[in-house]
């Protein structure tokens, strides 16, 4: 996820602003490397060096696109500023990195999104929202393989992305202020049907039991699924205020422990 700014709207909205936009996230997610102190810093969710990315090599998304291998990433923002003639900066990079696993591991992380406001682009707006499933299941695999398994994931995923975009969310299972800021303390109202307005932790743990990923003769400690690290980012947003947010990584809260 990416923060890019301009000076007006006008040049928000400018189809050049859009595809450089969509560019960088591109040559961000391409370039973010492997974490080499994941056993100290379990987290999936890294921030990005804004310096170090304005001198990475540029990669456009389309592959349609000549690429130009002396392009960096500053230099086609410079580019853009010269022709739609207002300024551009890059604010901020988040992207999700994750460490090599053996095949064994019944377990996988998925990717929730959701864009705000978007223009002309749906993957561009004023806010973002990335969001981290933890699944853990000895019936992971077999579940995935079904198209309709995959389908209902999508929807509970950008449900997910949703309502911690539409809701005042700060953290996930830790309340340290009032409840209504913890996404899973939180009415999921945003996932219709029927578990719409129950309390997101229960959901979470309905939906894994409905989609077969709890098995009672399993001897794993923790089965189902949860949401373990989310960055939720606003156009201009102080950047002192935690816009990523990761607590108590460990713990898979669908589990029947």
């Amino acid at each position: 996820m990416v923060e890019l700014n301009c000076e007006t709207d006008f040049v928000g909205r400018n189809d050049l602003f859009g595809k450089l936009l969509v560019d960088i996230a591109h040559s961000a997610a391409y370039h973010a490397e492997e974490p080499s102190d994941f056993q100290e810093n379990p987290t999936l969710l890294r921030t990005c060096s804004v310096n170090a990315l304005l001198d990475a090599p540029y990669l456009q998304k389309d592959p349609s696109q000549s690429p130009d291998p002396s392009a960096s990433i500053g230099s086609a923002i410079r580019d853009t500023i010269a022709k739609v003639g207002e300024n551009i900066s890059l604010r901020r990079v988040v992207s999700v990195v994750l460490p090599s696993a053996p095949e064994s591991v019944q377990a996988g992380v998925r990717v929730a999104s959701y864009i705000h406001g978007s223009t002309t682009e749906p993957s561009l707006g004023r806010m973002g929202t990335l969001a981290l499933l933890y699944l853990k299941s000895p019936n992971l695999k077999a579940r995935f393989v079904e198209e309709a398994f995959r389908g209902d994931l999508a929807k509970l995923e950008r449900a997910l992305a949703r309502q911690i975009a539409g809701f005042d969310t700060r953290s996930i299972r830790l309340v340290t202020e009032s409840p209504e800021t913890v996404l899973y303390e939180q009415p999921f109202m945003l996932f219709l049907g029927e578990f719409s307005g129950q309390p997101v932790k229960n959901v979470l743990q309905a939906w894994a039991a409905q989609k077969g990923l709890l098995d009672s003769n399993a001897n794993e400690e923790y089965q189902g699924i949860s949401v373990n690290e989310f960055a939720k980012w606003s156009v201009g947003q102080d950047l002192l205020s935690d816009g990523t947010l990761a607590d108590e990584l460990s713990t898979i809260e669908t589990g029947s422990s």
